[in-house]
């Protein structure tokens, strides 16, 4: 089987655990099956990988899964149908809930935005209108914080969980008002809704919080497989080496691997400023990592998602990451 075929059975694997819940294990230590989304933030790395034969340089036979958001992926993760996956910043609960680990920051995303009909003039315009939402997702997220900037609440407004493709349908059809979406996919409600009126953006709330991406694993793969996961690490930590130098060319090879115009891609990895290897080294040492997940952890406690957090320091496998680039 070809690379490019084996990849897309693994894609057809993803959509077969999402939708049904299958349970399953890996044998072999060498086996990896990593669940990502379908955008610059998800696949780069796993493009980059593929591609440089990563994977083969570690001793190890990965088969990737596509999904379209992270709860998925950590249920997936939970039932032993994926070893590892990716999330943003939006399912970062999940794993302070001990449903998963994060071994490995990835991203700082600014691609989410709350979109609102042509017309909207402000957040505050929205008290009382029908707002599509992927539930559990930095969608979700972006919303409420542009919701709690101007004085309101979910409760002023009526809060209606999609898909991400519904979004898409929906707001185009103008059957919802406005959404807590995100890039790439608010570029194809753009080709169909031309006037739509951007209300609020990562960037609005820096310096108040961070929206990293990571990728997870799950906790019995980091507790009974750590051979296994350092590895993982160690292709993780050379695709964020070549994707920091080679900007371009990763762009290339993730449009390849999503079978996506290029231009699209790199207008979504305009949203996106990367993290190296040796960076997120340093700031897991000096603990700006800890501090970014310590705010989110905060944020998810006081929306409600998040009853009790772990920790950042029983959640986010910083030492693993670390002693993975050592040799």
């Amino acid at each position: 089987m070809t690379s490019r075929k084996r990849w897309l059975a693994g894609a057809l694997a993803g959509l077969v655990v999402a939708l049904t819940g299958c349970g399953g294990g890996s044998e072999a230590s060498n086996e990896v099956r990593f669940g990502y989304i379908g955008d610059y933030n998800g696949a780069s790395l796993l493009a980059v990988a593929e591609d440089q034969k990563l994977w083969e340089k570690h001793g190890l036979d990965a088969t990737a899964s596509v999904f379209t958001n992270g709860p998925l992926q950590i249920q997936a993760l939970g039932s032993g149908d994926l070893d590892f996956g990716y999330i943003g910043p939006g399912a970062m609960w999940l794993p302070a809930s001990g449903q998963a680990k994060v071994v490995a920051l990835n991203t700082l995303g600014n691609a989410d935005r709350v979109i609102a009909q042509p017309g909207t003039g402000s957040v505050a315009d929205l008290r009382g209108k029908t707002i599509g939402v992927p539930q559990g997702t930095s969608g979700e997220m972006i919303l409420d914080l542009a919701l709690r900037r101007a004085g309101m609440t979910k409760n002023d407004v009526k809060v209606v969980p999609m898909d991400a493709s519904t979004i898409v349908s929906a707001f185009s059809a103008k059957r919802i008002d406005a959404a807590g979406f995100w890039y790439p996919a608010i570029d194809t409600i753009k080709k169909q809704v031309p006037g739509l009126v951007e209300l609020a953006k990562n960037s609005d709330f820096r310096g108040e919080m961070e929206f990293p991406t990571a990728f997870v694993a799950g906790n019995d793969v980091v507790s009974g497989q750590q051979d296994k996961a350092r590895r993982v690490l160690a292709v993780l930590r050379e695709a964020m080496r070549y994707r920091s130098t080679n900007a371009e060319r990763t762009i290339e090879l993730t449009a390849e691997l999503l079978d996506k115009d290029p231009a699209q891609v790199r207008a979504d990895a305009a949203n996106v400023q990367v993290l190296g290897a040796e960076e997120l080294d340093r700031m897991t040492a000096d603990g700006t990592v800890r501090n970014w997940l310590s705010t989110m952890d905060s944020y998810f406690a006081g929306t409600g998602q998040l009853k009790r957090s772990t920790g950042p320091e029983n959640y986010y496998t910083g030492d693993l990451f670390t002693s993975a680039g050592q040799p």
